[in-house]
């Protein structure tokens, strides 16, 4: 089990080869070069970032804690929105209307696509300006050096670290899904007095999925494996250590934990997708980006 207090993880600059200004905590991380490998993070935007339209090969999930991001075409998520993004499905461009925060965990998907980890991203991207440069999310290969001129920024970073162009894995949904969670209604844990959630779906046939989970002043939640935990709000302990807002968690397979509200508490489940027997195509990574 790991336990990371997100109000306590610098603000550090990413995204250099996206257009605008984005910060981000980053909080837990899986097993690099593995086929469930995955990154969860707290992204901070200003009203001056932006994003092309744009896919990947593996699967996101996005909570808006704060502002709203724009992504044209498919919708707007404000404060409370949840999003899952498949991997092989465009979505955007992307913009922020002003400052925004979102939650967003990246993990590979059921194609077997796998994650590439940040640091190898940031490498990729340091690399490849030596042959052009990055603007508005596309980065554009200088007149003298070969290869194709102009590629997605993620893209292009994958094929350099990988030596071979990406094969991104047919779309088991045709678009982004976003939930307005302020319209699910708060179902009652029977096992579990004073507990209560919202599902909010399930996809694909290896089950990743979310939730929102309340707990009252006093109520013992019980914390299964296979995800990530994000306190929205409240206080209380998890684990023999204390919790509170931004203090987020990640219990593998076969793993439980109980949560112990002091405050009445909400949380955001992420369920990682079950990858067992899941063989990887011949494009064993991918690429790491909002």
């Amino acid at each position: 089990m790991k336990i990371i207090h997100g109000d306590e993880v610098e603000w550090k600059r990413g995204l250099q080869h996206r257009g605008g200004m984005f910060h981000y905590r980053h909080l837990l991380n899986g097993e690099p070069g593995t086929l469930g490998n995955f990154q969860f993070n707290v992204g901070r935007q200003e009203g001056d970032f932006a994003s092309p339209r744009h896919r990947h090969n593996f699967d996101q999930f996005r909570y808006q804690v704060e502002g709203t991001m724009n992504f044209d075409r498919n919708g707007k998520m404000t404060a409370g929105t949840f999003g899952y993004f498949p991997e092989g499905a465009a979505y955007g461009p992307q913009s922020s209307e002003g400052r925004s925060v979102t939650a967003v965990l990246q993990f590979g998907g059921a194609s077997g696509s796998g994650y590439l980890a940040r640091d190898e991203v940031s490498a990729g991207t340091e690399e490849l300006k030596k042959f052009g440069t990055f603007k508005d999310g596309i980065f554009r290969r200088n007149d003298d050096v070969e290869g194709r001129r102009n590629l997605d920024g993620y893209q292009a970073i994958w094929e350099h670290i990988n030596g071979q162009r990406m094969e991104y894995p047919k779309p088991r949904y045709r678009d982004p899904i976003m939930l307005d969670t302020a319209n699910y209604e708060w179902l009652a844990v029977e096992t579990m007095p004073g507990v209560a959630q919202k599902p909010l779906g399930t996809f694909t046939e290896r089950l990743c999925g979310a939730a929102l989970v309340k707990l009252a002043r006093g109520a013992t939640y019980r914390a299964q494996g296979r995800s990530v935990y994000l306190v929205v709000a409240g206080s209380g302990i998890v684990h023999d250590a204390p919790y509170r807002q931004f203090t987020a968690w990640h219990l593998d397979d076969g793993e439980e934990t109980d949560i112990v509200a002091r405050d009445e508490t909400e949380i955001v489940r992420l369920v990682l997708p079950d990858l067992a027997g899941v063989r990887a195509p011949r494009a064993a990574h991918a690429e790491a980006a909002e």
